[in-house]
């Protein structure tokens, strides 16, 4: 009998990486610094450069990144966002954990992504916001949805790399769990933008609304990298 293969195998793809994280892990537990600290802040700008964005802010993982960004834009109860139908859970539930609804719009069966004619007939007096998956690393349709007149926020959890991607929208979140195709050993997530603005909220956010701890200005969250 041949044995099952597993779709992924999270110990054979780090099983390589080994001596290197090994090492990366004690240098990390030699400085002290767990928590943000100087690998996160050169990670961040590596980030940045690869993506071709100017600011990129490591949070704890990838719905967060989803609920930082709707935050930092003023979305809230009463609001809507227009999401795909066809994607994962988190999608929805970063909408309705800052008590907007979530307003599902038909996929195009060719891509499993955003159909835009079906997005703009959903579109109401309500809408805040266009939430676009990447769905399996596929580039969502930017052009189109960007022409619909409201912000679009990229759901790149599954799109690390791919090409015409985090340029378009008004932000970008990516997640880093292990199966995902830049992945981390636990949980992981980032927000990329070109609003130096939007950016800067966010990293107050990720840290209870303060930028230095001492002076807290925002009702923010415990979402550090």
């Amino acid at each position: 009998m041949v044995p099952p293969i597993p779709l992924v195998d999270v110990k054979a793809q780090y099983d390589p990486l080994l001596p290197r994280l090994r090492e990366a892990i004690e240098g990390v537990l030699t400085s002290g610094e767990f928590i943000l600290g100087p690998n996160v802040a050169a990670f961040e700008r590596e980030a940045a450069e690869y993506l071709g964005v100017e600011e990129s802010i490591g949070v704890a993982n990838g719905t967060d990144a989803l609920v930082l960004v709707m935050d930092a834009l003023g979305i809230g109860a009463g609001d809507e966002v227009v999401c795909p139908s066809f994607t994962f859970y988190a999608t929805a539930e970063a909408i309705a954990r800052r008590g907007a609804t979530p307003v599902f719009a038909e996929v195009d069966a060719g891509t499993m992504n955003l159909d835009p004619e079906d997005v703009a007939a959903r579109i109401s007096s309500r809408t805040k916001a266009i939430l676009a998956v990447h769905l399996f690393g596929r580039p969502a349709p930017l052009a189109e949805l960007g022409q619909l007149g409201l912000p679009v926020i990229e759901d790149a959890a599954q799109a690390f790399g791919s090409p015409d991607i985090a340029r378009s929208g008004v932000a970008s979140t990516f997640s880093f769990y292990p199966t995902k195709n830049l992945f981390c050993i636990g949980d992981g997530g980032l927000v990329s933008t070109d609003d130096p603005e939007l950016a800067e909220r966010v990293r107050m956010l990720r840290f209870h609304g303060s930028r230095d701890k001492v002076d807290f200005e925002l009702i923010g969250y415990n979402s550090r990298l």
